[in-house]
């Protein structure tokens, strides 16, 4: 009896092992965007994270398998502080998403983090992957909360069904975060009111938005 007790309490313990620390994870994370800002992609360690972070290397090592998965998440961090405050309209909605993703890829630990991953991804399939599910399947819950406010609003019609709501979620998500991303980071010009404006008359408009 008394060694049956001691085998479940072995079993239970196994199960349910030690919970992870949120803070300790908030520490690694916010390190290895610092380290990623200071040293690069190259220069970054897993250890040095780790020493960055005050915690042992195990720590690190027991939650990502390796340097990729880390940044992703650090990365995927920042992008989860995204919001759609209800600004009244679907172009107002539009704007405000626009100006604060633009101001979330100004701050230099969002912006080394992005393009490093982005660049090693380039020869890393499985890194592609953790990207779009950790980072850009994440962020399109702001276009599927934005389309149903807007619906609810009378600015859009009803969804005609399920496969074709998300096929539009995709296009949408890539055409806002591809003009911005190009916008900021590649063609190094300001996102500001003036240009997320006119971005979002064309979007909702079409190309002749664009001559008015």
């Amino acid at each position: 009896m008394v060694a049956s007790m001691r085998s479940h309490r072995r079993q239970a313990a196994t199960r349910t092992g030690r919970p992870r620390s949120t803070e300790a994870d908030a520490a690694i994370l916010g390190a290895t965007r610092a380290a990623l800002v200071e040293l690069g992609w190259s220069g970054l360690t897993l250890g040095d994270v780790a020493t960055r972070a005050g915690v042992a290397k195990t720590t690190v090592y027991r939650r990502w398998a390796g340097k990729s998965e880390l940044v992703v998440d650090a990365v995927a961090e920042l992008f989860d502080e995204l919001e759609l405050p209800d600004r009244g309209s679907l172009a107002a909605d539009i704007e405000g998403v626009v100006l604060q993703f633009a101001a979330l890829l100004e701050r230099p630990e969002a912006r080394t983090a992005l393009m490093a991953v982005v660049a090693e991804s380039t020869t890393d399939v499985p890194l592609r992957e953790r990207i779009r599910v950790s980072i850009v399947d994440r962020q399109k819950r702001l276009v599927v909360e934005g389309r149903a406010r807007a619906r609810a609003r009378g600015e859009l019609p009803e969804e005609t069904g399920p496969a074709a709501a998300g096929r539009e979620a995709d296009l949408i998500f890539d055409m806002i975060a591809g003009a911005v991303v190009h916008r900021a980071l590649v063609s190094c010009e300001p996102v500001d009111q003036d240009w997320a404006g006119r971005f979002t008359a064309v979007l909702l408009g079409g190309l002749g938005a664009a001559e008015s």
